[in-house]
């Protein structure tokens, strides 16, 4: 048995979203503490881990564990269906049934049939982290697409006191700056200065999936994976995304 009420539907819109940017089908670990997903993309350069502890929902009970594997887009379709204020209840039902009830007076039912998989958990990397900051999303969304005008990949350097972000290419050089005392800067704490290069097209379906996030913790070391944790609730969901460095 399981049964699982959030309060709100961007919860759910934002999980979908966010899993969306890298896999096409997706395995709930449901158990008696709560849901949790962790996936790695086809190409083995990014991962997603999902961590919602039941205490996060407002109504949550799950007898045993159970392997819930939907197709995204299947999950995707259902809640854009959902309005800002709908709560949203997932239940296991009869016949391989996932079942999604979406309401706020206005009360809708939907199935979505479960997917046979051979599932098997990713592990987490493991990797030192001497630079840790917290900024709001919207200042990454900016200085994400600010790069993204000259670049495809972008280099984060960190400093004691600032964090310079660069990216360039055939077309010329762009880069952003961010002190410590920038409103935007909510954190920042640099153990040892380092420099790493990534994706950025990865970082945007990140940043972008995540919509219900006002902060986001970017951890990483020289030459090593990235990690951005997005928070879900105040009781402690969050996603966590992983970025493999690009390798010169």
């Amino acid at each position: 048995m399981l049964q699982a009420v959030s309060q709100s539907a961007e919860e759910w819109r934002s999980v979908s979203q966010a899993i969306s940017t890298l896999i096409e089908e997706a395995s709930f670990e449901a158990t008696p503490e709560g849901l949790n997903l962790r996936a790695m993309d086809p190409s083995h350069i990014a991962l997603v881990d999902l961590r919602w502890p039941g205490a996060a929902f407002e109504k949550y009970s799950c007898d045993q564990s159970h392997t819930l594997t939907v197709r995204v887009e299947d999950l995707l379709k259902v809640m854009r269906r959902a309005e800002g204020n709908d709560k949203v209840e997932v239940r296991l039902g009869e016949e391989n049934m996932l079942e999604f009830k979406l309401y706020d007076g206005y009360a809708r039912e939907f199935e979505v049939h479960l997917v046979e998989t051979q599932y098997a958990q990713s592990p987490l990397p493991k990797v030192p982290i001497n630079i840790s900051v917290k900024l709001t999303t919207k200042v990454l969304r900016k200085i994400l697409s600010d790069i993204q005008t000259i670049s495809d990949h972008i280099s984060i350097k960190a400093e004691s006191d600032k964090l310079v972000f660069t990216g360039k290419s055939e077309v010329g050089r762009a880069s952003v700056t961010l002190t410590k005392d920038n409103s935007d800067v909510l954190e920042l704490n640099v153990k040892e200065p380092g420099e790493s290069t990534y994706s950025i097209e990865y970082l945007i379906n990140f940043a972008k999936a995540i919509s219900n996030a006002d902060t986001v913790t970017v951890s990483f070391s020289a030459k090593m994976p990235i990690k951005l944790e997005f928070p879900l609730s105040q009781q402690g969901a969050a996603i966590n995304f992983y970025l493999a460095p690009r390798v010169d």
